[in-house]
């Protein structure tokens, strides 16, 4: 059996942030879209599946070239792992098709501003560093996570890092956090572990710009804002 590379884009209804979220406007089309475009623009995978339960995102992703053979009949609620949302996905999928996949890539909806060359770049990582999990990250830059504290409703605060707040920015590590514009794993593995956060997983920084998940308003215009800065 012929082993290939799928793409798997996570897209459910039921948003309560932001509502219908993956198919709203953003700069012209659908969010989805930016990321469905990226997926087939990038060359590199035999099948681009969104993975809903919305018959209005699944003829709106058909409508702009995506596989969505079927609609995801578990996984769906606001509580429900996006990995094994995925992972059930990409079970159903070589069923359907008949396929054994190589690699799964989750591509999520809410991040438009990925594009193909920074998929492109990851699936070359990927590779070269013979990983069987490689996940997407960003550096922090002008907000500081050392400098963090938690403020109760007595406006009481708390440092999360002690002593951090006496330290200058320049003499403090570099943090990261996690995005979920790209995660990308070999089949095999990902099954095994049902997680992207498999055994020995591995991270690759990308910009700020590719990272930026939109999850409610706030983000949505700070998302529009920074769109200027990477042409898609």
């Amino acid at each position: 059996m012929v082993k290939k590379d799928i793409a798997i884009i996570p897209a459910r209804s039921g948003s309560k942030r932001i509502p219908r979220k993956n198919v709203i406007d953003f700069n012209g089309k659908p969010i989805i879209g930016w990321t469905i475009e990226a997926a087939i623009n990038s060359n590199l995978f035999s099948k681009v599946l969104v993975s809903t339960d919305s018959e209005e995102i699944a003829e709106i992703a058909i409508k702009l070239g995506a596989d969505v053979p079927f609609l995801r009949e578990e996984y769906y609620d606001d509580m429900a792992s996006v990995s094994l949302a995925t992972l059930s996905a990409l079970i159903q999928s070589e069923d359907y098709w008949g396929v054994k996949f190589n690699t799964v890539t989750q591509l999520m909806a809410n991040c438009p501003l990925r594009n193909q060359y920074d998929i492109m770049n990851f699936k070359k990582e990927f590779h070269e560093r013979d990983t069987n999990f490689l996940l997407s990250c960003f550096k922090f830059g002008w907000m500081n996570p050392w400098w963090a504290f938690t403020m109760d409703e007595n406006l009481k605060h708390d440092s999360l890092f002690q002593g951090a707040t006496k330290q200058r920015s320049q003499d403090q590590e570099d943090l990261f956090c996690p995005t979920g514009s790209i995660w990308m794993a070999n089949v095999d593995n990902f099954k095994v572990d049902k997680t992207f956060y498999g055994q020995d997983h591995q991270f690759k920084e990308i910009s700020w710009v590719s990272a930026i998940d939109i999850d409610d308003e706030a983000d949505f215009e700070f998302a529009k804002a920074a769109s200027i800065m990477k042409p898609q």
